[in-house]
């Protein structure tokens, strides 16, 4: 799987999105900004993304569909070095890594599966209740963050997936509905919104959106085709950078985050 590097110029991309365009500026506390893409890299076209995660320089991957739900690890860009399959009937969600340990959600089979972080082989499987979305890990305050595809955040015990707390994600005052994969970074959440092409940056404490992202154009028409949504952020490591997917995506996209111009 070869690797393409936009070294010509950075291509930015996207436009304001319509959330975005009706919102007046003037009086949004929003940052608003866009994805300049830096690099391409290919991706499996059939792999229907839940969670994108780097741990060091491995990327995790976890993927979605019942019969075809797995969790993927293994250099970005790269056929992956492992990969298991979640047994039917369960439909693969969102992904966190915790140290030595995988935690992989389950979209409404209501079971977090704890894997070996460099195995990938099952350790438990614990009950939770309600849609498993999204998934991250706060170093700090030390806690896990869910989404289930409403505007809610859930907190968890990254140990016992106990619940611990949650928030309703709001921008402007509005909540933000359809939360999709998260990814943490620092204090901030970042998260898909599902069936558009926008991201936002949450304050987890307070639920607030304190940017919307417009990831929108990085696929042409002929990859659109046979593409579902987009869905998967990964910080890339010891950068401001992230790659970003979708569900069915041919392509990956190593990207900066800059303002709207």
């Amino acid at each position: 799987m070869s690797v393409v590097t936009v070294s010509a110029a950075l291509v930015t991309v996207g436009a304001c999105g319509a959330a975005a365009e009706n919102q007046d500026p003037e009086s949004s506390s929003v940052e608003r900004l866009q994805v300049e893409v830096v690099e391409e890299l290919p991706h499996d076209p059939e792999a229907f993304t839940q969670g994108l995660e780097f741990a060091g320089e491995t990327l995790y991957e976890g993927t979605g569909l019942v019969g075809r739900s797995t969790l993927r690890a293994g250099p970005a860009g790269e056929q992956p070095t492992r990969t298991v399959a979640l047994p039917e009937p369960l439909f693969g969600e969102g992904i966190t890594v915790v140290g030595e340990k995988v935690w992989q959600l389950t979209w409404r089979d209501g079971v977090a599966v704890e894997r070996d972080r460099h195995t990938l082989t099952e350790q438990r499987r614990v009950q939770y209740s309600g849609e498993g979305w999204g998934l991250c890990h706060q170093a700090e305050p030390g806690r896990l963050v869910m989404s289930d595809g409403s505007s809610t955040l859930t907190f968890r015990d990254p140990a016992t997936f106990a619940e611990t707390g949650s928030v309703q994600v709001t921008e402007d005052g509005t909540p933000v509905e359809e939360l999709n994969e998260l990814e943490c970074v620092g204090e901030e959440v970042y998260a898909n919104i599902w069936h558009s092409d926008d991201i936002v940056r949450i304050d987890p404490d307070t639920g607030a959106v304190t940017a919307r992202i417009d990831a929108s154009g990085l696929l042409d028409t002929d990859e659109q085709a046979g593409a579902d949504v987009l869905n998967g952020i990964a910080a890339y490591p010891g950068t401001d950078q992230f790659l970003i997917t979708g569900k069915l995506w041919p392509k990956m996209f190593r990207v900066n985050l800059v303002p709207v111009t």
